[in-house]
């Protein structure tokens, strides 16, 4: 591998590290509704097969404590239901028979603590990604010293030049975190 395949293979995995945690922490509930509570539910539609409720169903939050599930089949509203149901999010869903709504309580300060909590381990299991993703690229650039691809002073560049992407996306994954906190403590 040459310096600028280096380089551009731990980015690609170090964003997929911070990306994946902006997906994590969006399921994480604020202190108000918001249409990620519910995105990600699996949904037993059409036979058995297993599909996102977004892929089922329009999410709305017209208010601050209110989610509106809007099918674009009205024959999945009872399995949509079920999933709610069945998932560990703890809401009862109202059905009308072409939406579902369903009401977010305000939270207490403790379970708002508890997820303070939840969104820095998530944000330490990201940045501990990057660091992973940083060892394998400083043994792959000494791999490559050692097989003559290319020098010692390039093998120094392009280490340092990893150990700025690794700061970028490690301060990256801590301004998330910090405002994903910011929203739950509102």
């Amino acid at each position: 591998m040459d310096a600028d395949e280096i380089l551009l293979d731990v980015e690609d995995r170090m964003e997929k590290a911070v990306n994946k945690l902006k997906q994590n922490l969006s399921g994480i509930r604020t202190g108000r509704a918001n249409p990620g509570l519910v995105d990600s539910i699996k949904v037993e539609a059409y036979g058995g097969e297993s599909v996102q409720l977004k892929q089922l169903a329009t999410v709305a939050c017209p208010e601050s404590n209110l989610v509106v599930i809007r099918p674009f089949d009205p024959e999945t509203l009872k399995s949509i239901e079920k999933a709610i149901i069945g998932s560990d999010l703890g809401y009862s869903p109202n059905n009308d028979g072409r939406v579902i709504r369903l009401n977010i309580p305000p939270l207490s300060t403790e379970v708002r603590q508890k997820m303070v909590t939840q969104i820095w381990k998530l944000c330490e299991e990201a940045k501990i990604a990057v660091r992973n993703v940083r060892r394998d690229g400083n043994k792959t650039a000494d791999q490559s010293e050692k097989d003559k691809i290319f020098s010692e002073d390039v093998r120094d560049e392009v280490k340092e030049e990893i150990q700025k992407l690794t700061k970028r996306f490690e301060d990256e994954a801590n301004e998330i975190a910090k405002n994903r906190e910011k929203d739950v403590k509102e």
